[in-house]
């Protein structure tokens, strides 16, 4: 299982920076436009990301800045955030390179910021989540694209094993 989620923790990588590629072609103002997105704008939902795995990483690791909202605008410029994601990106790659199989199985307990409840449970489940997160906010900030009129992205996992992955094929 641990191969699977060095797997996904590149593939996150990948698909980040083909929406931060994609994004850096846009005005300052379609960054900011309010799509209808949960979190409304590319600069709204791209932000959350960050936040939400700067949450997460608190969690799993104790270390690392966490923001108290979900909807935290760390980085009000696109060159900070987009520099902070590349730093999260490498930051959530190198600790899932230190996990074992006993890791993904250790209980971990947080506190919901929506919530406020205790909750315990495995690791694996968490981190399971934290990747499919990704995915479904990535899924919007496509939609914010396509809508602003750009390209579609190829965001699938396939095509980044059959390109940057092929370890894992």
């Amino acid at each position: 299982m641990i191969e699977q989620f060095r797997m996904y923790a590149a593939y996150n990588r990948w698909a980040n920076r083909a929406v931060y590629e994609e994004t850096a072609k846009l005005p300052d103002a379609a960054f900011r436009e309010n799509k209808g997105a949960f979190f409304g704008s590319l600069h709204g939902t791209l932000n959350h990301l960050l936040a939400a795995d700067r949450i997460w990483q608190k969690r799993f690791t104790g270390t690392g800045d966490a923001p108290t909202a979900l909807d935290a605008i760390l980085h009000d410029d696109f060159a900070g955030l987009r520099a902070a994601r590349e730093t999260e990106d490498a930051r959530i790659i190198g600790w899932v390179d230190t996990l074992t199989e006993v890791d993904l199985s250790a209980a971990i307990t947080y506190t919901p910021l929506t919530n406020p409840t205790v909750i315990t449970h495995a690791l694996a489940p968490a981190l399971s989540h934290v990747f499919n997160h990704q995915t479904h906010h990535r899924g919007q900030c496509h939609m914010i694209l396509t809508a602003l009129g750009r390209p579609s992205l190829t965001l699938d996992l396939i095509y980044f094993l059959r390109s940057e992955g092929t370890r894992w094929l």
